[in-house]
């Protein structure tokens, strides 16, 4: 198997698209690959991402998707071509580089130290630690954590941030096989299918080392984001549909 597969869902990006990161981290690290997903962008990310892959046409690739279908799609399209191509981790990291590559590196060192099959990363501002939100996105994020705990039944801190790492496995297949049917919330509805899946494997009742959370160094928030205030109503949404969907399983399981 090769290595770690990076999947990096694009839409309308070419003005934020860092090319010079991308083509570093990859003449840095010979064990990384590169999988962009072109979600349906009408500006210049196409041809901005075929100049990225152009300097490593055997460690990257961009896959075309034709309408937009949102991050959810984008990376669950990306992380199946991944296990397609048995990579040993396979994740997936915002196009903004709001989480340096650097910080995947240190993710995949936990991956590997502690045996766990998924690694968030986790934007927690410490002392020492360069971790830069808006104030507004911040209590949006806590209120959805507190949400998130005890709709999974798990003590999980940040489940939004754009940086995730996993073993590839039978387990993670599962878990992206069928599109998700949230968009806003689809991290969430990630964690859900993953602790339902691992139990059903038989491999472990303790979910609490399966899944670990890694505090990031480093996060900066980029101008542009796409997440505002007026998407609340369709992230209400989301949250009752994982409950409906989900919380039952997840709470008979435990």
């Amino acid at each position: 198997m090769r290595k770690t597969a990076l999947v990096i869902p694009c839409f309308n990006e070419a003005g934020r698209l860092k090319g010079d990161k991308f083509v570093e981290a990859l003449a840095k690290n010979q064990s990384l690959d590169l999988i962009f997903v072109n979600d349906g962008s009408s500006d210049d990310t196409g041809r901005k991402l075929a100049g990225i892959c152009a300097n490593y046409p055997a460690r990257s690739s961009v896959i075309e998707l034709e309408a937009n279908s949102g991050k959810a799609e984008a990376v669950r399209r990306g992380v199946l071509k991944a296990i397609e191509e048995r990579f040993d981790y396979i994740g997936y990291l915002d196009a903004d580089l709001a989480t340096p590559f650097a910080e995947i590196e240190k993710i995949e060192a936990e991956l590997e130290r502690k045996n766990a099959e998924m690694v968030l990363g986790s934007r927690v501002k410490l002392l020492g630690k360069n971790i830069t939100r808006k104030l507004a996105r911040h209590l949006v994020g806590r209120a959805l954590a507190t949400f998130i705990s005890l709709a999974l039944n798990l003590p999980v801190y940040d489940t939004q941030c754009g940086a995730k790492l996993f073993r590839n496995s039978a387990v993670i297949f599962e878990v992206f096989k069928e599109p998700f049917l949230t968009g806003w919330l689809f991290d969430v509805e990630l964690i859900a299918r993953f602790i339902i899946a691992n139990q059903a494997s038989g491999k472990t009742k303790d979910n609490h080392f399966s899944i670990i959370e890694k505090p990031l160094d480093e996060w900066v928030d980029v101008q542009g984001s796409k997440v505002k205030l007026s998407h609340l109503p369709s992230i209400a949404k989301d949250m009752a549909t994982i409950i409906y969907k989900y919380t039952p399983a997840l709470y008979r399981k435990t």
